[in-house]
């Protein structure tokens, strides 16, 4: 649990400097020049680590945790943008950095251990699968028949809900790690793992459409929210996550308040300097 711990911190942490650096390219050279920049790749390739990152970790802690530490990359890309690109930085952004740090501390403490598990991963209902790649449909076909008039933050709802069900997948797929080479194959035959691709694409199209027709703040709020307490709900539902015995108020409480400074987080000044790049 410990390097799950510390592939999430590491994930929130990349994906922070990731949103910086390319910001950063950008100001260089803007549209689609900036893809051109070593720079702008080089924020591309820590968002890379960071999701790789974010796999390991979700294969052993409870999704709410994760999902949680991963929000706290707001923290780091307010943090970083004003060290980097002088954005500013409000007094209130300060306190709310600090309070996701001590929340996620706190979230930390509350993750039980592993549960239900088999030799390779999570045990799921036999629905399970079927019941994921219905909702990856929905979200997909609502997404196309809305795509030219939805609004911004109903496309934040939904790269929120996709995003979710990327981090739900990737907690139910089966990885034998004792399988050696021959692990990668078994987890291309499962449809769970081709899931994650789906939802991934979806989160990026959604989001990318959100920014185009909503202020970065508000939609990047509603993604942050939804993408940790739905995977939070269905982690202690149905993919046996567990929290710690005695630490189930401290967990309830530390989620409430990170999720309130990230939407602090998500409204300051500095990160609408991080996603200019959009």
């Amino acid at each position: 649990m410990t390097l799950s711990l510390i592939a999430a911190v590491a994930g929130a942490v990349l994906y922070g400097i990731g949103s910086v650096v390319q910001a950063a390219a950008v100001r260089r050279s803007g549209g689609l020049r900036a893809l051109r920049q070593p720079l702008y790749l080089a924020g591309l390739a820590c968002d890379g680590c960071a999701w790789l990152a974010s796999l390991v970790a979700l294969h052993a802690l409870p999704l709410f945790t994760v999902q949680a530490v991963l929000a706290g990359s707001l923290a780091v890309a307010v943090v970083l943008a004003r060290l980097v690109l002088r954005a500013a930085l409000r007094p209130v952004d300060g306190v709310a950095v600090g309070v996701v740090v001590a929340a996620l501390v706190v979230l930390a403490l509350a993750a039980g251990p592993e549960h239900g598990s088999g030799a390779g991963g999570v045990v799921v209902p036999a629905w399970f699968a079927a019941a994921t790649l219905a909702g990856l449909a929905v979200l997909a076909a609502a997404t196309a028949l809305t795509y030219r008039r939805g609004l911004g933050l109903w496309f934040a709802v939904l790269g929120g809900l996709a995003s979710s069900g990327a981090a739900i997948a990737v907690r139910a797929t089966h990885v034998d790690t004792r399988m050696g080479a021959l692990a990668l194959a078994d987890v291309a035959r499962q449809p769970l793992a081709w899931a994650v691709i789906g939802f991934g694409a979806l989160t990026a199209v959604t989001y990318a459409r959100a920014l185009e027709r909503a202020a970065v703040g508000p939609a990047t709020a509603v993604l942050s929210v939804i993408d940790v307490v739905v995977p939070g709900a269905v982690g202690l539902a149905v993919l046996h996550d567990v929290i710690r015995s005695g630490w189930a108020f401290g967990a309830a409480a530390a989620t409430l308040v990170a999720l309130a400074a990230c939407v602090v987080l998500a409204m300051s000044p500095a990160t609408v300097a991080t996603r200019g790049k959009r």
